[in-house]
């Protein structure tokens, strides 16, 4: 299955370079401080153009060794489905509970992924390319970037039980609505 890689980066964020070098993927990078949604609706935008399916990925997500020939199956398997390759902790905190809840009956199913109605992280996913005009067409410049892409997609959202990406965890860049800082911790519940 052909892919193409598109990393979403703020210019005061040094690895954004590094990440699209390794992925050998395109660089999107906000030099003027619109923020997060702006420019992963660019990366939707850039991916619409594209022959093939697109996987976003943030400046500040650390793929796991392998990472390339391990998205492949799931982007396979999923061909209809917004997946996400990061499952994370901390943030946003009203989630954390029901992954929590979801991740112990995939064990005990033995299942290798998750389902939420939501797209809850923007670190690392992707979607499907005869969902993205929806996306586009649908999307609300008020909402974060990960709420805008998945609400605008409007269905459940896969995410393997084990991340193919972490998340840096370092300062954020994006001023958020409410003001209130990230204090919790923001890394993979479980890495691949």
């Amino acid at each position: 299955m052909e892919y193409k890689f598109v990393v979403v980066g703020h210019h005061r964020r040094t690895g954004a370079k590094r990440l699209a070098m390794c992925l050998d993927a395109h660089l999107l990078l906000d030099e003027g401080d619109h923020g997060a949604a702006w420019n992963h609706r660019r990366a939707l935008e850039w991916a619409a153009e594209q022959s093939c399916r697109v996987i976003v990925l943030e400046d500040d997500a650390r793929p796991v060794e392998g990472f390339m020939f391990k998205v492949s199956p799931w982007l396979a398997r999923f061909p209809d489905n917004l997946l996400s390759f990061y499952l994370g902790t901390g943030r946003p905190p009203q989630y954390q509970m029901q992954i929590a809840e979801r991740l112990i009956v995939a064990d005990k199913t033995r299942a290798d992924y998750i389902t939420l109605p939501r797209l809850i992280h923007g670190v690392c996913y992707s979607v499907p390319p005869q969902h993205i005009e929806r996306v586009l067409t649908r999307w609300d410049n008020d909402k974060p970037a990960d709420y805008a892409v998945g609400d605008a997609y409007g269905g459940d959202v896969v995410y393997p039980c084990w991340s193919l990406v972490d998340h840096a965890d370092g300062e954020t860049v994006e001023r958020h609505p409410d003001a209130a800082p990230r204090t919790e911790r923001r890394r993979a519940w479980r890495l691949a």
